[in-house]
């Protein structure tokens, strides 16, 4: 919204509403859910129905996406005005072409800074939460993607952007890998409908990172040097040719790892949060153009490439969260072509939230095999 000050005016739109609403919404993906998803999904459906709440928990790579597409059907032939929020604009501009598929007859809006859409209206939006500061009683259903992802976790004005945008009477659909304590008491005590899909659509296993100590990285770096694993690491993605993360802690660690593994390839780059470059670099490596992209935790979520690696360099930092490593472990494996990967933490000491997110994953797996949802 800019700055605002207590002396900025502001403007509420209190007339009749715009008549965006399709007569009717033929959904076009063709595709089929797994067991687990269509069971999301019929939640999904009666929650919306019921004007109620639910948590959707799944597994990084589970087919979210997919399994909204029913529930957004019906909710559109319904005649409500659905909103899918997320925290980050990447995610936005991700998802906006996959809904837009999926409901051809609609002209699905993406809302974020600076995005030619925002004078427009729709009955399917995706926006980040911080755009739901614009919006007053205006939703039906209201989807928030990734709820345990920063900005959102932390900024208690998002959540109340989230409780103005939605009308009154309305459905609110969490949807995360990681849900945070607060949440899981929720479920616990009852709050909460919460639904679970411990398994990728594709039934296999998800990738359980290892560790491997690389001793003092950072003193190592500051020579110009690569831990001699970690470069073994590196040359062993480059000769395959195989694309691959490299996750590091801080932004000024970016340029001095991009420079030395540039020494080892050209197809190699580094972005952050910053980068005014940051989306033609994404698309770079999306496209298959960069081998290796360095980068902090804000490509933790949100960026799908069918067949990739990932390392983590000073894995025991703090900004690595339980969370945060969940999300990074939840890169590989995505594609059903490419089921498999090596995530790899490299480390000077091992850190709780290591252990916790590694126990983490072999838990949702060991829930996956249990409830046969997966394929050894």
């Amino acid at each position: 919204m800019g700055k605002v000050s207590e002396c900025t005016p502001f403007i509420n739109w209190e007339g009749p509403a715009s008549n965006v609403l399709p007569k009717s919404s033929v959904m076009n993906w063709k595709g089929t859910l797994s067991k687990a998803q269509e069971r999301a999904s019929n939640e999904l459906i009666q929650a919306i129905k019921k004007d109620g709440e639910l948590l959707i928990w799944a597994v990084c790579g589970a087919g979210k996406t997919e399994i909204l597409f029913k529930g957004i059907e019906s909710a559109l032939n319904s005649g409500k005005k659905v909103c899918i929020a997320t925290p980050r604009t990447d995610v936005v501009i991700e998802l906006k072409p996959r809904i837009q598929s999926a409901f051809p007859d609609i002209s699905v809006l993406a809302m974020y800074g600076g995005s030619e859409d925002r004078f427009h209206e729709s009955s399917l939006i995706i926006s980040t939460t911080h755009q739901l500061l614009h919006y007053y009683q205006a939703f039906d259903v209201l989807i928030i993607d990734e709820v345990d992802a920063f900005p959102y976790s932390t900024e208690p004005m998002l959540h109340y952007a989230v409780a103005k945008a939605a009308k009154h009477v309305a459905s609110k659909i969490y949807l995360t890998a990681t849900p945070s304590e607060s949440l899981k008491k929720d479920v616990e005590q009852g709050k909460k409908q919460v639904v679970k899909i411990p398994a990728r659509y594709h039934r296999m296993l998800i990738p359980v990172p290892r560790f491997e100590w690389c001793g003092n990285w950072k003193k190592k770096i500051k020579t110009d040097t690569l831990p001699a694993n970690v470069e073994k690491w590196v040359k062993k993605r480059i000769d395959e040719g195989k694309q691959c993360f490299v996750f590091v802690p801080q932004i000024k660690w970016i340029a001095p790892i991009t420079d030395m593994i540039r020494k080892l390839t050209e197809k190699v780059d580094g972005v952050h949060a910053e980068d005014s470059q940051r989306k033609e670099k994404v698309m770079k490596f999306r496209e298959g153009q960069l081998v290796i992209l360095v980068t902090t935790t804000i490509l933790e979520r949100g960026v799908t490439v069918p067949n990739i690696d990932v390392a983590v360099l000073g894995a025991e930092e703090t900004i690595f969260t339980e969370s945060a490593l969940v999300q990074i472990s939840g890169r590989v494996g995505r594609s059903a072509q490419f089921p498999t990967g090596d995530v790899v933490f490299f480390h000077y000491g091992q850190s709780l939230s290591m252990r916790k997110a590694k126990g983490h994953i072999e838990h949702m797996n060991a829930l996956a095999y249990k409830e046969g949802l997966i394929d050894r």
